[in-house]
C-alpha cells in the first residue's frame, strides 16, 4: 500500500506536537515519537506498560540519517548497513552524546533501523528526523501485523494509526551489536546468521556484558491464553487427551488435524518459514480470540531459516508457564 501525502503530513504535524503516531514497516507496525523529544518517548511507554529501562529502536532514513545518532560506525556495521539497509536489521552502537536516555533505557548504545515499507520511509522523509518505535501493541503481547492490530490493542492511545497493510515480513527485525571489533547477534529476525557471516565472517552470540534490547526478555509475544509447544509425534495424543478430558483446544500446527471436534480449532501455517513467520502472528490472534483453554503450537524445525520463529514462540510458551510450573511440555523436543 502506497503512502498518502495527506495522512503524511497528518503524521508529521502529530509527531512535532509529542504525539503517537503508529505505522507500518515491513516487519510490524510501531508505535512512533520523535525520538529527541522524552515527553513523547515517555508517552510510548505509557501507552505500552513497558519498563522504562528496555531501550527503543530508533528508525531513520538511511545511513547518512544515522550519524547524529552515534559516537561511531564501526566498519562491520557500515559494511552490514550496506546490504541490509533498508530493510529488516537494526544495528546496535556506541550513542552519540546528545541522544537522550529515555531511547537508549540508560545505556551507552543506541538502537538504530532504516525501514523498507514505502509508509515508513515517506514519513521518515517527512519528519526529518529519528522516529522512536517499538512495536505497537502492550508490552509482552503479540505484535501487531496490520493496522486493525493496532487498534485493537491501542485504541486511543494512539494519535493516529497509518494504514500500510498487511506487513511483508512479519516478525521484528534482526537485532545486532557492533561493539569493540565484535559483532553479537542480540535478536534473530529475517536476517540470517549465514547472511551476516557472508558480510562481516564471525558473529557471536549475546552474554553477560551485552546490550539489553528490545524483544530478548525471558517471556514476549505472547497470546492471552496460555501457550505451549509440543513436538508433531506427541500433538495428536496432546489433541486426544485434552478432547477427552472435554477442554476447548486451540491449535497452530504444519500438519491437518488428526480428529475433527466442535471443540478443536486448529490453524495450519505454511511449511515455508517465510510464509509462516509472514501470518504467524495473525494466526495467535485468531487462536486467542477462539476461547480455548490452551493454544498447542506444533514444534517448528530447528533448521536456520527456522530460528526466528522458533524464538518468538519459545518466548511466548514460557509468557504461559507460571513461575515454578513444570515446562516440560512447552520444551518437549
Amino acid at each position: 500500500m502506497l503512502p498518502d501525502p495527506a495522512r503524511i503530513e497528518e503524521a508529521v504535524t502529530l509527531l512535532n506536537a509529542g504525539e503517537l503516531v503508529a505505522f507500518p514497516t515491513e516487519t510490524v507496525y510501531g508505535l512512533g515519537a520523535d525520538a529527541k523529544n522524552p515527553a513523547a518517548i515517555a508517552r510510548i511507554f505509557a501507552a505500552k506498560g513497558r519498563p522504562v529501562s528496555h531501550p527503543l529502536i530508533v528508525h531513520v532514513s538511511g545511513l547518512a540519517a544515522a550519524q547524529e545518532w552515534i559516537a561511531l560506525l564501526p566498519d562491520a556495521a557500515r559494511r552490514l548497513a550496506d546490504a541490509f539497509w533498508p530493510g529488516p536489521l537494526t544495528l546496535v552502537l556506541p550513542k552519540a552524546a546528545a541522544v537522550t536516555a529515555a531511547v537508549t533505557g540508560g545505556q551507552a548504545t543506541v538502537a538504530l533501523r532504516a525501514p523498507a515499507h514505502p509508509v515508513a520511509r515517506a514519513l521518515l522523509a517527512a519528519f526529518g528526523s529519528g522516529i522512536a518505535a517499538p512495536s505497537a501493541n502492550r508490552y509482552g503481547r503479540i505484535s501487531p501485523t496490520c493496522a486493525a492490530d493496532v487498534r485493537e490493542e491501542l485504541g486511543d492511545r494512539v494519535a493516529l494509526v497509518l494504514d500500510g497493510g498487511p506487513c511483508e515480513v512479519g516478525l521484528e527485525s534482526t537485532i545486532v551489536a557492533c561493539l569493540d571489533a565484535r559483532v553479537t547477534l542480540l535478536r534473530p529476525g529475517a536476517v540470517s546468521r549465514s547472511q551476516l557471516r557472508d558480510v562481516v565472517g564471525t558473529v557471536a552470540d549475546p552474554d553477560a556484558a551485552s546490550p539489553r534490547a528490545p524483544g530478548r526478555d525471558h517471556s514476549h509475544y505472547a497470546p492471552r491464553t496460555t501457550l505451549a509447544i509440543v513436538a508433531a509425534a506427541r500433538l495428536p495424543n496432546e489433541v486426544d487427551r485434552a478432547l477427552a478430558a472435554g477442554e476447548r483446544l486451540a491449535v497452530l500446527a504444519l500438519s491437518d488435524p488428526p480428529v475433527t471436534s466442535d471443540r478443536l480449532v486448529w490453524r495450519r501455517l505454511p511449511n515455508r518459514p517465510a510464509d509462516y513467520g509472514r501470518a504467524l502472528y495473525a494466526a495467535l490472534r485468531e487462536l486467542d480470540r477462539a476461547g480455548a483453554a490452551r493454544i498447542l503450537v506444533e514444534r517448528v524445525p530447528a533448521d536456520e531459516p527456522w530460528a526466528a520463529i522458533a524464538d518468538r514462540l519459545g518466548r511466548a510458551a514460557r509468557s504461559g508457564a507460571a513461575p515454578g510450573a513444570d515446562e516440560s511440555l512447552a520444551e518437549a523436543t
